[in-house]
């Protein structure tokens, strides 16, 4: 079977929506952030402190060029692996991608209580949320899948997500 990979901004639900889908299909569940850390023995917030995020994003290339040559997946890749277009690439060649977003709102409420997201240890979090959504939108809207989380449950999305992945099978048949 394809991979199947979530992309998306942080807070739109990857993880959790990766977690149960993968359960649900028996497929085998990675989370590109979770494997950088092991191997890199910090966490991204450390990561991002002391070597860089530069130093991160090449880290996160690497391992999204390694899970994409793998089947059976489901992935949950960061919030930035679509600034490098080659992750884009690499995730698409075996891969069903599917990008979740949310609205800003949306993803400050879901988020504004977490401590382990880098690019928001700023004064003001809600604005650079918007930034940031704003500078990656393009990227996003690049990818032909969407499915926006605001209203949706955890089922819900994974309900979508297999209908995608079965149209998709179906169009390749």
């Amino acid at each position: 079977m394809k991979n199947i990979v979530l992309v998306g901004f942080m807070g739109t639900g990857k993880t959790v929506v990766a977690k149960k889908l993968a359960r649900m299909l028996k497929m085998r569940y990675r989370e590109v952030d979770s494997v950088i850390e092991q191997r890199q023995g910090m966490k991204i917030n450390d990561i991002f402190k002391i070597k860089g995020e530069a130093f991160f994003r090449d880290a996160e290339s690497r391992v999204i060029k390694e899970l994409a040559d793998q089947k059976g997946l489901v992935i949950s890749a960061g919030g930035g692996a679509v600034l490098r277009r080659e992750n884009v690439e690499d995730l698409e060649r075996k891969g069903v991608l599917i990008c979740l977003s949310a609205s800003a709102k949306v993803i400050y409420q879901r988020i504004r209580e977490e401590t382990h997201r880098p690019l928001l240890k700023v004064a003001n979090p809600r604005a650079e949320i918007k930034r940031l959504m704003e500078t990656r939108r393009p990227l996003y809207g690049k990818i032909k899948k969407q499915i926006n989380t605001d209203d949706k449950n955890v089922d819900q999305v994974v309900e979508e997500i297999k209908r995608m992945v079965y149209e998709e099978d179906q169009s390749c048949a």
